[in-house]
């Protein structure tokens, strides 16, 4: 199986950029769909964005289309989570998840993926 681990998280400001990472050890990466889902206290984890195993496609949520990318380097086993314009609603704890799956398969539920990291948390100040 797969472990993954975040990074990259920070207390940042309304319209600042981050970049969060996704270390992935034990298998390599390139057998996962990945996706990023964000939990803000007292909400449910909402998807945020997906990409698939060879990093052809993505799916974003509405409220982090045109803001966020997401990007995977498999020779490095890590995938990214590029962050603008960031906004104080975008406060939450961040986790990246992986699901082995078809080659150009994105998956936007969380109950689809089988392994997750142990989170970020992403806190932006007015």
């Amino acid at each position: 199986q797969v472990q993954l681990v975040e990074s990259g998280g920070g207390l940042v400001q309304a319209g600042d950029s981050l970049r969060l990472f996704c270390a992935a050890s034990g298998r390599s990466l390139s057998a996962y769909a990945m996706g990023w889902f964000r939990q803000a206290p007292g909400k449910e984890r909402e998807f945020a964005a997906a990409i698939s195993r060879g990093g052809a496609i993505t799916n974003y949520s509405d409220s982090v289309k045109g803001r966020f990318t997401i990007s995977r380097d498999n020779r490095k086993n890590t995938v990214y989570l590029q962050m603008n314009s960031l906004k104080p609603e975008d406060t939450a704890v961040y986790y990246c998840a992986a699901k082995p799956g078809s080659i150009y398969s994105v998956y936007t539920r969380a109950d689809e993926y089988d392994y997750w990291g142990q989170g970020t948390q992403v806190t932006v100040s007015s």
